[in-house]
């Protein structure tokens, strides 16, 4: 079945080749555009032209114009001889290398002078595809269209849009031709770009002089396997793409040679099964070749052949095992990355949250302590609080019992003088009563000073004479007023307030102290008197005297009456133990741990102008 099927291709490509004799008309113009005057210069459009140029000259075309880097004007001018050329020609090929541009579905190329300011200026300064499609179009057999432009355009970047709805594509538009017999075939597919490559021809370029020349071989074959080469070389990015139809009949780009003469060698049908097989050059195809022909000069050929198609196959199974293992390598290098970032924000995150409840315990503790000394200062001011209400209520209780007792004597004391005190009363009164003080007075200093150093010795509370300074003395006999009235006046100055307070009092206000065996009768102190068998005691108040007492008895401790006389007619002296405190309200012994002192110069006996005034000191 193998032998017949190449048998009847051998048969059909002869009558192709027979077919095709006549036509032998062919004219090709090649433009490569490298040198742009307002973008980077391109590096292979021009290499390109050269190398297809020179395709076309090998392959034995008629009239090959190839032309570099040519302006709007020159375009026009070689598209416009070269449809002179194509009325004669059977097949006219244009190939372009350069920038093109699509905008609103038309395609444009691009010639070296261009701006392309804006999108108007795309009408004016480029030439449109369809002027290449009418360059071609009086060619009789076949006419073709090579668009090596779908390069990434930098004036679409920078152009300036005249209307926001227009649009301008990337790479160009796909094409539709209306002619028959017309192919036109872009480097990629429409709506995407061409790769330049890394060597001196694109890709596009080298598969096409690999594959178009080939002798017999049908044009929609041959960009068949320029396709192929283009997407393995591109790793599958770039694909070749090509609109338009032809008939059923193969066109060739290069006729395959008529045979001539007999055939003297039985090999030349198995050479052309092989040329057939090497025009397709695929694994069935040599397959089948080593099938009818197994053994021979051409059979090595052919193992040779598959052995180049098994290591182009290995190759291109161990590259993409290359690749797909070093994008593994990327993959697990970025997972690898990706984790340690990972753990590293994990343990910043463990570690922010250790040192935040570390500062929590921390607050914790302190606030604990904070509150256990706040704990203690309550506890310890309670306690002084206490401490102190017991004390004062100690105190309380203390003078209360000894106001009781004072009050208790100086009530027994006061009676005898009760007669003596109603007139005081009857004073008080009638003070009590009478109206109130008039204005304040406008004294000087030295007059208000004096008037109440005069009414503190009205009072009993000042022994010295008034002066017109105010002494210590002065203050003093004020701070006994405080003490005795209840009032509350600075001590360190004279003031009308206490002048008026001072006048307000009728009679004695600071207590008169006299010596042990006297008591006070109104402002002066009289000697206690008792009747036989009664002596004074140490609480100066009569007492039995006892008549079996030890020999030391008060009697004998008293001083004889010599000295008794002599006491009497001098002044009084502050006794250290028996001594008795007396003033207005009554008498009382002295505390203890107090002693009394006295205040002012006056000798005890005297009047009450002239008494001795003695106060209680306690330490």
């Amino acid at each position: 079945m193998i032998p017949f099927r190449l048998f009847g291709l051998l048969i059909f490509a002869t009558l192709l080749a027979c077919g095709s004799a006549h036509a032998d008309r062919r004219v090709a113009l090649v433009i490569g555009n490298s040198a742009y005057k307002s973008a980077p210069k391109l590096t292979n459009p021009a290499n390109d032209a050269t190398l297809i140029g020179g395709m076309f000259k090998k392959a034995g075309f008629d009239s090959v114009d190839v032309r570099l880097d040519l302006s709007a004007s020159e375009m026009r001018r070689m598209l416009r001889e070269f449809a002179g050329r194509s009325r004669d020609a059977d097949m006219a090929v244009i190939y372009y290398a350069g920038h093109g541009i699509e905008l609103d579905g038309n395609n444009y190329l691009i010639p070296t002078d261009a701006t392309l300011e804006t999108d108007g200026d795309v009408l004016d300064e480029t030439i449109p595809v369809e002027r290449a499609l009418f360059a071609v179009e009086p060619a009789k057999q076949l006419r073709l269209i090579i668009l090596d432009a779908c390069r990434d355009n930098p004036f679409a970047k920078t152009m300036k849009r005249t209307l926001a709805s227009r649009a301008i594509g990337r790479g160009l538009a796909k094409v539709e031709p209306t002619s028959p017999n017309t192919m036109i075939a872009f480097a990629a597919k429409a709506g995407s770009t061409a790769s330049d490559g890394d060597s001196r021809n694109s890709p596009f370029a080298a598969a096409l002089v690999e594959h178009l020349p080939k002798p017999g071989l049908d044009l929609r074959k041959a960009f068949g396997f320029v396709r192929d080469d283009v997407l393995k070389t591109t790793g599958y990015k770039q694909e070749p793409y090509v609109y338009g139809s032809l008939g059923g009949d193969d066109v060739p780009l290069v006729m395959k040679p008529a045979a001539t003469g007999p055939q003297a060698n039985p090999q030349d049908a198995v050479r052309r099964d092989y040329e057939l097989a090497l025009q397709l050059a695929t694994r069935d195809a040599w397959e089948a070749f080593l099938a009818t022909y197994p053994d021979g000069f051409y059979a090595s050929l052919a193992k040779g052949q598959l052995n180049k198609i098994g290591a182009e196959e290995t190759r291109l199974a161990a590259e993409q095992k290359a690749r797909a293992a070093e994008q593994e390598k990327a993959r697990l290098i970025a997972e690898r990355a990706q984790k340690a970032e990972q753990e590293k924000a994990a343990a910043a995150a463990k570690a922010a949250e250790e040192a935040r409840i570390a500062a929590e315990k921390q607050k914790q503790i302190e606030q604990a302590r904070a509150e256990a000394a706040e704990q203690q200062r309550k506890a310890a001011e309670a306690a002084a609080a206490k401490a102190l209400a017991e004390k004062q209520a100690a105190e309380k209780a203390k003078a209360e019992l000894a106001a009781k007792q004072a009050a208790e004597k100086a009530e027994q004391a006061a009676k005898p003088a009760a007669d003596r005190q109603m007139p005081e009363v009857e004073n008080q009164k009638v003070a009590a009563l009478a109206p109130g003080p008039g204005p304040k007075t406008t004294l000087s200093p030295a007059e208000l000073t004096k008037s109440v150093q005069s009414e503190l010795r009205r009072v009993g509370c000042l022994t010295s004479s008034a002066e017109s300074e105010w002494s210590s003395a002065a203050q003093r006999s004020l701070t006994l007023f405080n003490k005795y009235s209840g009032t509350k006046f600075d001590v360190k100055l004279a003031s009308v307030d206490a002048l008026d307070a001072l006048k307000a009092k009728p009679g004695r206000v600071c207590p008169l102290v006299c010596n042990f065996g006297f008591k006070a009768d109104g402002d002066q102190c009289v000697k206690i008197t008792c009747r036989a068998g009664y002596r004074v005691n140490d609480d100066n108040e009569c007492e039995k005297v006892q008549e079996k007492k030890p020999v030391a008895t008060r009697e004998n401790s008293r001083p004889r009456d010599d000295e008794r006389k002599a006491s009497e007619s001098a002044p009084s002296k502050p006794q250290a133990t028996g001594q008795v405190f007396c003033n207005s309200a009554g008498c009382r012994p002295v505390r203890q741990g107090c002693r009394l002192e006295t205040w002012g110069n006056r000798t005890a006996g005297q009047t009450a102008g002239g008494g001795t005034s003695m106060v209680e000191v306690c330490n």
